[in-house]
């Protein structure tokens, strides 16, 4: 097994939860940031103790952690250096919303080895931005950049949404272009899904959601503008500049370990998952819940699928044994029909094949 670990900390706080967000978060005041900042710091100390893996990548998402301020931020990344070993190359990065991040030192992250901002950027039109809840500005978005730019940390992420209520391909386009022409490392493209228990998917009859033919339209646009602008795609919906793919999100396709700390947060640790629920209550009192082994066969399947670069064949083999003839013959089915490549050992899917992969993917294993 590897000795190396990605650590994720959640961060559960936002100032208003988003209509189309379906992740573990809430409201909270200053006094709760520390108090939860003090439970992470002894949940870390927890895991040292029972993790003996070099720490390769930090990511703090939520959540906002920026709403809790670069003091905490800085706490809990020194608690995870303090009691970890870090690889003197690691990535650490952390989630900011534009709204949030004019109040944060970037300075202050980056003398802990914040090297990494990831900005949810969504969109860069004012009628999307406000269909989506957003507090923020194109200002905010545009000063966020700057300052994470200005403190030396050049290794930046835009978070933008495909398939959002009054989106039509020109004001795509203009998001597209506000990403490339800002100087930025990396994208990810998130189709909207309405997730139950949200906003969104009670009131969707109020929206005017684009259909789903052409919000296809709207992703095979993305990827071809984001291909010819010179950010390579990796996997179903990141984008980067050669060498500025995400270390830490590879973890979660290439079946590497990971740590989860926080409610909700997941861990894959030597072949084992487990998560915590999604309670700050039940996280407090070391409640989590074994999911059992992991990385089969079919999950191996489908995370490297994921991949632009995708599964390899002869590797598969060597893991798990000899695939079926009926798995070829469907490969050489799908390859036809322009969803799949086959090449140099390597099964991938096209942007066309990834618009459909979970249905192909079923039928691959």
């Amino acid at each position: 097994m590897s000795n190396s670990i990605g650590i994720y900390i959640h961060v559960p706080y936002c100032r208003s939860k988003c209509p189309y967000c379906d992740f573990f978060s809430m409201r909270g005041n200053d006094s709760e940031y520390k108090n939860y900042t003090a439970i992470l710091k002894e949940k870390i100390i927890y895991w040292s103790k029972r993790i003996d893996k070099t720490v390769d990548t930090i990511y703090i998402g939520g959540g906002t952690p920026s709403l809790i301020g670069d003091k905490n931020l800085v706490d809990i990344i020194n608690s995870i250096k303090n009691y970890f070993t870090i690889d003197k190359n690691s990535e650490i990065t952390v989630e900011v919303n534009p709204e949030s991040a004019k109040h944060l030192s970037f300075e202050n992250l980056r003398s802990v080895g914040v090297n990494r901002i990831s900005i949810g950027l969504q969109s860069a039109n004012k009628t999307e931005l406000k269909k989506l809840g957003r507090i923020h500005s194109h200002k905010d978005a545009v000063d966020t950049i700057y300052l994470s730019k200005n403190a030396g940390i050049e290794n930046i992420s835009l978070d933008i949404m495909l398939g959002i209520s009054e989106q039509t391909s020109e004001s795509l386009k203009n998001t597209l272009e506000f990403c490339v022409e800002s100087g930025i490392k990396h994208i990810s493209s998130y189709i909207l899904k309405l997730e139950e228990n949200t906003f969104y998917y009670k009131n969707k009859d109020r929206y005017n959601f684009p259909d789903d033919e052409t919000t296809s339209d709207f992703y095979l646009e993305t990827v071809d503008f984001l291909n010819k602008s010179g950010f390579n795609q990796y996997e179903i919906s990141n984008f980067a500049v050669k060498g500025y793919e995400s270390k830490h999100n590879l973890k979660y396709w290439n079946l590497d370990n990971y740590l989860g700390i926080g409610p909700a947060a997941h861990s894959f640790i030597d072949g084992k998952r487990f998560y915590y629920n999604r309670s700050i209550e039940d996280f407090k009192n070391d409640i989590i819940i074994d999911e059992g082994s992991g990385g089969n066969k079919e999950e191996y399947i489908m995370l490297k699928l994921r991949l632009k670069k995708g599964l390899n064949i002869g590797e598969y083999e060597k893991a798990f044994g000899k695939l079926p003839k009926d798995f070829f013959k469907k490969i050489e089915l799908y390859t036809n029909s322009g969803f799949t490549e086959y090449k140099n050992d390597y099964l991938s899917f096209t942007p066309k094949g990834f618009l459909v992969s979970n249905n192909i993917i079923s039928d691959l294993i």
